[in-house]
């Protein structure tokens, strides 16, 4: 399990009133929903990146292709250390 670690956020001050007038229990629901909230945006930056990857090496790919670049020229630069 995560360590867990305190943060501080700036909400209006109906919100903070409301949070301190909660029960614990609906203030670890709270936070357990904040939690996934942010485990959602932390997952859909890294799916964004390695979808930018991926565009990426198409392109390089295309832009290869069309300077001439075949598998077989790509083979025998990959075997030229050997």
């Amino acid at each position: 399990m995560n360590k867990l670690q305190e943060i501080t956020i700036k909400v209006p001050e109906e919100i903070a009133q409301a949070y301190r007038e909660s029960s614990d229990l609906e203030k670890q629901q709270i936070e357990l929903k904040f939690s996934t909230l942010m485990k959602l945006k932390i997952n859909a930056i890294q799916t964004d990146k390695v979808d930018t990857l991926g565009q990426l090496m198409d392109d390089i790919s295309r832009k290869a292709i069309a300077r001439g670049l075949t598998p077989e020229i790509l083979e025998e630069i990959l075997n030229e250390d050997e």
